[in-house]
């Protein structure tokens, strides 16, 4: 993934004065001139940032520009330490709706649609962002924010919206309140713009089939605008970067160098347009890689596959290292298996156990034929066996926001 000759020139005129511009990066940087970047080789040799680094610099930090032309914060959750406060200049704010709004173009959503949107506003950058992007391309936003889903059910049918925008575990949990419920004649839904957590094929195929609707995936995160930086297109299922607003590097997780086109790695991300809070090879710990070769929809901006785990998803187990990817595809080739799923890692008597709950329709000697199926799967795919307990449809927790599937007991 070569940077172009355009990219390059807006990250050398952006060089010539970051340092004066920023605090934060003429501390990161103290000790070189990046004046002295030239080509994209002079790039590469430059240290990444990393999440850590952003904590540091709270509350204000990160900016870039005068406080007077701060207009907007935004913040990271801040649940695994001090949060990451985002500053944006008017021009970044106008800049994120366009890229929003060319998300919603890519999923072929138009004017005519109502687009629901259920992710949580205020520091969060999600709920906003949808909206942005909605009233940017001219739909008609449908700003219910998170939970309440009676109310979200109601509204669906009385707005007859045409979009939902949701995490997957949201999107899961309406689609099976509107089966048990038996509305669907009544829902308009015809597209779902789903982002903010990873989710495997089975979870996908049952939100598809049970909302009857297209869906796409949804790239971004706080650091860098928000989601909207990327999204899947009607021809495939890899998602186009925005590459007028970000440069994409893919790069191997332990050395840092770049992994070939087609080769899994951790997405780094450099702005090229940011005024209140530019970032320079930013660590973003997702894994996925470049889709080589032109996409059939005619787009100019570079593909990456969806997005396979986070490097600090990693578990070890009995010596064994797996990601919930490998997981979610251990799910999806055992027959039997329904889309939910949770883990639990525990340690007893000097020895690390893990259990791997699956929802199945499945009773009785039939279910524990696909508990032993599950099991010698995992243990071909991924080199250890689990103890796998099926249970009812249902009885896993369902989310309004992200599902947490991983427990690890053992510290």
């Amino acid at each position: 993934m070569d940077m172009t000759p355009w990219q390059l020139k807006i990250v050398l005129a952006s060089f010539q004065t970051l340092k004066e511009r920023s605090a934060f990066y003429a501390k990161k940087f103290e000790g070189i001139d990046l004046r002295d970047v030239k080509t994209i080789e002079d790039f590469r040799k430059l240290p990444f940032t990393d999440k850590g680094d952003l904590r540091e610099a709270y509350p204000l930090g990160l900016a870039a520009v005068p406080e007077d032309q701060i207009v907007r914060i935004h913040s990271s959750s801040g649940t695994t330490g001090t949060p990451v406060i985002i500053p944006y200049t008017k021009k970044d704010v106008e800049d994120w709706a366009i890229q929003f709004a060319r998300c919603y173009e890519y999923a072929g959503v138009t004017p005519r649609d109502r687009v629901q949107i259920t992710p949580g506003y205020g520091l969060w950058t999600a709920g906003i962002g949808f909206q942005a992007g909605a009233e940017r391309l001219g739909a008609m936003a449908v700003p219910l924010g998170p939970g309440n889903t009676d109310k979200q059910l109601q509204m669906m049918m009385d707005m007859k919206s045409t979009v939902l925008c949701a995490t997957s575990s949201y999107a899961l949990l309406l689609a099976e309140e509107i089966e048990k419920r038996g509305i669907r004649d009544k829902i308009c839904l015809r597209k779902g713009i789903i982002g903010s957590e990873r989710w495997g094929d089975k979870m996908r195929a049952r939100i598809a089939n049970e909302l009857g609707v297209e869906l796409y995936d949804i790239y971004g995160l706080t650091e860098v605008y928000g989601p909207g930086i990327g999204i899947n297109c009607r021809a495939d299922s890899a998602m186009h970067i925005w590459s007028d607003y970000v440069y994409l590097e893919i790069v191997d997780p332990k050395t840092g160098e770049p992994v070939p086109d087609g080769q899994t790695g951790e997405i780094v991300l450099t702005t090229l347009q940011k005024e209140g809070a530019p970032l320079v090879r930013f660590r973003t710990h997702d894994l996925s890689r470049i889709v080589p070769g032109p996409c059939e929809c005619g787009s100019p901006h570079p593909r990456i596959d969806i997005i396979t785990g986070r490097t600090d998803d990693m578990v070890k187990v009995k010596g064994v290292n797996m990601f919930p990817a490998q997981i979610e595809e251990v799910i999806a080739f055992t027959d039997g298996t329904s889309s939910e799923y949770q883990v639990m890692i525990d340690h007893m008597m000097g020895h690390d156990i893990m259990t791997v709950f699956f929802e199945t329709e499945a009773t009785g000697e039939d279910r524990e034929a696909v508990e032993r199926n599950l099991e010698a799967i995992f243990k071909a795919k991924i080199g250890m066996t689990p103890v796998a307990k099926g249970v009812p449809v249902g009885d896993l927790p369902r989310s309004e926001k992200k599902t947490r599937r991983i427990f690890d007991n053992r510290y």
